[in-house]
């Protein structure tokens, strides 16, 4: 017994030491490996402090970026209206649309500091701005990667953490919690995918974000107890929602258009690209002549494009050892860059037979010039051909999951055009060969051109000249009146910009112009009434054609 004693105490003993030499070894592995990870930190340290001291010049995008409401070039109406909405005591969710490079994202990152400024606002100095990209924001159905949201940290996919090998869920805030008490700015709001984009309406609507996960028990005493807080009560997520798109308010969910307030920021004029492109010259100690000046304005259409011409046009001068840019300079730029020139429209300066202009809106905020042509010539036979080129012939569109085709609303006001014109002049149209013709770099549609048509054709069959830059814009009705239309605000706009001196309106939409100096307005409420201001001076030549 004594021996087999012995051997078992010294088969303890030799066991007792390997175990003892395994920790020791374990121990010094592990302390070789901290040293050599403390090591390699402290290379990645010091590779990335050098990497810190590396920087470049500020752009000029950087430069010209405004630091206050009254930097940002041509948005005064869009910017009083998103203080309203925001620096009252009731903020409240905004979407903003308008073409690229207007002062949508400069705007919405200033109107956060201006309302902490308010008295009346309850955002307080620790407001946070969160900044969103849709374009860029993804998701994970399982709900386990959404930084919009919020997500869940799957214990099984994911494990690691203390949490993890146990086997408890770990919520993780999105940015709707992080904007908390401040603002959520979503840029490009319109490319949210639509999961994402049906969530976010429950969060507006509950101010907090529910979070799920298949491995959280109410009952599990193991679970943390801010974890359970998170999941029976919500995250909170009480901010106010700031949505910037440059597409048209219809392919945005009417869901999230009735809970938000709609602002429209303006395409940027000649004087405002202009402004921008000066501003963007001094700031980087350059001189931009008027030549130079003028072709930047021809070729931009946004301020960013403005801003980025003069960069590349201060590039090439400062290469040549100019302080000075030209306007080949620009033309230079222009062409390298592929940028294309705004299509102008060239008023006549003389009265014209057959030739009116019409107003139109092309998008939101956005209103236009456009040339009406007609010509008329006795007919071979009866009834005359009718030739009409740059309009929309049909439309095509869904409703109640039928595809629906109809002819374009210019196309039934032609038709009443033709009727009103044989009713007040007693003149068969069907007598002649007519064309129009509408010389637009898009094609057009719309009731409203009725009045243009309508001047033009008096004025292509009676041979009677149209006054030069005079507008018209209204529709016409089958017994001759003139209705009112829509976009006239946008639409006086454009015909101050591109040098118009009278405008024609329908009477309805009197009320909604305001009284400018640089502008005749002529409201009228029936076709007569504007032919007889028109032609009143003018004395009735003969009739080329008999009725």
């Amino acid at each position: 017994m004594d021996g087999l004693t012995g051997i078992f105490a010294v088969g303890q003993i030799i066991l007792l030491a390997a175990i003892l030499a395994l920790l020791f070894s374990q121990g010094r592995a592990q302390q070789v490996n901290k040293t050599y990870l403390n090591r390699e930190s402290e290379k990645e340290l010091a590779k990335l402090n050098r990497l810190r001291k590396i920087s470049l010049t500020e752009p000029l995008t950087e430069k010209t970026r405004p630091e206050s409401f009254s930097e940002i070039i041509g948005q005064e109406e869009g910017i009083c209206a998103l203080k309203a909405a925001l620096c009252g005591p009731n903020p409240q969710h905004v979407i903003l649309y308008g073409p690229p490079g207007v002062g949508k994202t400069a705007a919405a990152r200033l109107v956060l500091k201006e309302a902490i400024k308010s008295p009346n606002s309850p955002f307080t100095e620790e407001a946070a701005f969160i900044e969103v990209d849709a374009t860029c924001t993804r998701f994970d159905e399982r709900g386990i990667a959404d930084p919009l949201l919020g997500s869940v940290h799957d214990p099984i996919y994911q494990g690691a953490g203390p949490l993890g090998i146990a086997g408890i869920p770990q919520p993780k805030p999105g940015a709707v919690t992080k904007a908390h008490g401040g603002i959520l700015f979503i840029d490009e709001i319109g490319e949210l995918h639509p999961i994402q984009m049906n969530k976010l309406l429950k969060v507006l609507e509950d101010r907090k974000v529910y979070l799920e996960s298949a491995y959280y028990f109410s009952e599990d005493p193991e679970i943390p107890k801010h974890i359970h807080d998170i999941f029976q009560k919500g995250l909170p997520a009480d901010f106010r929602l700031i949505g910037a798109t440059t597409r048209s308010p219809e392919e945005l969910p009417s869901a999230l258009r009735s809970r938000c307030l709609e602002i429209f920021f303006k395409p940027l004029g000649e004087e405002e690209l202009w402004q921008i492109a000066k501003n963007a010259a001094e700031k980087i100690g350059i001189t931009l002549g008027r030549q130079a000046l003028e072709t930047v304005v021809r070729y931009a259409k946004s301020g960013r494009e403005a801003v980025n011409l003069v960069q590349l046009a201060a590039g090439m001068a400062l290469g040549e050892g100019r302080k000075r840019i030209l306007a080949r300079d620009i033309m230079f730029v222009a062409r390298a860059g592929n940028y294309q020139p705004k299509p102008k429209i060239i008023l006549p300066e003389e009265p014209a037979v057959g030739k009116a202009l019409g107003l139109a809106v092309t998008g939101p905020k956005m209103g236009a010039v456009l040339a009406v042509e007609a010509l008329a010539e006795p007919a071979e036979s009866i009834p005359g051909s009718v030739c009409v080129c740059g309009i929309i012939e049909e439309e095509k569109f869904s409703q109640s999951h039928t595809e629906l085709t109809a002819r374009s609303k210019i196309r039934g006001a032609l038709d009443n055009v033709f009727a009103v014109f044989r009713s007040q002049t007693g003149i068969n149209p069907q007598r002649y060969d007519i064309y129009f013709n509408f010389p637009a770099p898009w094609p057009v549609d719309g009731p409203s051109a009725g009045l243009a048509l309508i001047i033009a054709l008096y004025s292509a069959i009676l041979r009677r000249p149209i006054p030069a830059k005079t507008a018209f814009t209204g529709e016409i009705s089958l017994l001759g009146e003139v209705c009112p239309v829509g976009g006239i605000p946008d639409k006086i706009e454009a015909a101050i910009n591109a040098g118009v001196k009278t405008v024609f309106l329908p009477w309805g939409n009197y009320p909604e112009v305001e009284d400018n100096k640089k502008l005749k307005l002529v409201p009228v409420k029936s076709v007569d009434e504007a032919l007889a201001y028109i032609f009143k001076e003018q004395e009735k030549p003969a009739q080329t054609s008999p009725a």
